[in-house]
């Protein structure tokens, strides 16, 4: 099932998307609204708007954002600042934190923020956690998974290299925008095999990977990061990006494609 958060006519409203996901089909797809929330027990109610008719919200509005940087080879290479075992791995997952207050939904501005000259796109896969969970063992990692959906994690790069700590860099408001929606359908065998992750500016490929390569798997992280601390339902992991992250300029629109998700879509505009 695909759940979307959207607003229409002054309420806000989650629905399941009903339809084809294939490019020009968007006016074909309609939300059955949801009687309650995606988190607990819920019916679909039966009334069907067009998507066409509402205003794509971000599909959650998280608690907080766990992210975690470095885990894909190929990408901790391309910035070369990173630990390394003797695989060629870092020696632990990297997280940090994003604030609730740089996310944004689909189609929502990315302002470029006036402290940066470089800023930067990052396609992630992005996990979203269906139920509070502390110390959650590997075998129930899939029980406290509500679904996934697209992630971009903008980043001032100058900043973020310049800085000994990211929060600055990495959120600032608008610097999360996550969409189009939330796909349950999918476990973590499905991404361990492998889903494609692209990210195209201004319809030029710059990035295009694959989950089978993450250095952590969607287990791994989730068992690392309930460690430390509670999530709660909303909440969201950022998975990390793969190779070929590069800059934005204003007036650029990005999309993050995900396989078997959908497409993040955001313009950058002058912060003003």
């Amino acid at each position: 099932m695909r759940i979307a958060r959207f607003s229409i006519d002054g309420n806000v409203a989650f629905g399941a998307v009903e339809g084809g996901t294939a490019p020009g089909a968007e006016g074909e797809l309609v939300l059955d609204i949801i009687k309650g929330i995606p988190f607990a027990d819920f019916e679909l109610s039966g009334t069907k708007v067009p998507l066409s008719k509402v205003r794509l919200l971000p599909p959650v509005l998280p608690n907080k954002v766990v992210a975690v940087g470095r885990n894909y080879a190929e990408h901790a290479a391309e910035l070369g600042n990173a630990a390394f075992d003797e695989q060629g791995r870092p020696e632990a997952p990297l997280t940090f934190f994003k604030p609730s207050t740089s996310v944004v939904g689909p189609g929502d501005p990315i302002t470029y923020p006036s402290f940066t000259q470089d800023l930067h796109h990052e396609a992630e896969l992005a996990v979203v956690i269906g139920r509070m969970c502390r110390e959650v063992p590997r075998e129930r990692v899939k029980d406290v998974i509500l679904g996934y959906t697209c992630a971009n994690d903008v980043t001032a790069r100058d900043v973020q290299q310049r800085e000994k700590q990211w929060a600055r860099a990495k959120g600032f408001d608008s610097a999360c925008p996550l969409g189009p929606w939330i796909e349950t359908g999918l476990d973590p065998a499905a991404i361990a095999e492998g889903l494609a992750v692209q990210c195209t500016v201004n319809g030029e490929q710059r990035q295009l990977g694959s989950t089978r390569d993450m250095i952590r798997s969607v287990e791994d992280l989730v068992v690392h990061i309930t460690e430390a601390m509670t999530l709660l339902p909303g909440d969201v992991i950022l998975t990390g990006t793969p190779a070929g992250v590069g800059p934005l300029n204003v007036g650029d629109e990005v999309a993050v494609t995900i396989e078997g998700i959908g497409t993040l879509t955001n313009k950058v505009i002058k912060r003003g």
